[in-house]
């Protein structure tokens, strides 16, 4: 029986610690002038990197659950 510890606290820390290295750079990008949103190109990619992490998380958290209950 695998046990919390070695299904979803990895889980866990790999998205909240990656998260928050994701959002220290999304913040370093904004602050440096990398990125100008009132470009429809910038507010696009800007929308794939936001959208590409939310969708690992829940892939990642739906492929892990369906493991744990084969």
């Amino acid at each position: 029986m695998l046990t919390f510890q070695h299904t979803w606290l990895p889980y866990l820390y790999l998205y909240i610690v990656g998260g928050l290295f994701f959002l220290l750079g999304m913040i370093i990008i904004r602050k440096s002038g990398a990125i100008n949103l009132k470009r429809p190109m910038h507010r696009f990619w800007n929308r794939v990197l936001i959208f590409g992490f939310f969708w690992f998380v829940v892939m990642h958290g739906i492929l892990t659950y369906a493991a744990l209950n084969w």
